[in-house]
């Protein structure tokens, strides 16, 4: 029997990312001047049109000094995280 893993939640990664940018008080230009992308990759990923590649997320995570498995962690929101028991 296969089981398959709950689906991630893909909203909070995108809020995660509004969030840290909006606390450090960046517009998408300034981000995209901090990690190289396209202003228009950042605006498609936080309005949820794209997901980004894991090296966009690697960018993404040093500029705004976020570890990526703490940004990545918002992925488990409403369910265990791996390796830990459901209830």
């Amino acid at each position: 029997m296969t089981i398959f893993p709950p689906d991630p939640d893909l909203n909070a990664l995108r809020q995660e990312l509004a969030r840290l940018r909006g606390e450090r008080g960046w517009t998408y230009d300034e981000l995209a001047r901090r990690t190289g992308l396209s202003r228009r990759t950042l605006i498609e990923i936080e309005q949820g049109r794209t997901i980004g590649s894991l090296p966009t997320w690697h960018a993404l995570a040093h500029a705004l000094g976020a570890p990526l498995d703490e940004l990545f962690g918002t992925l488990c929101n409403g369910h265990p995280l791996p390796g830990e028991q459901a209830d």
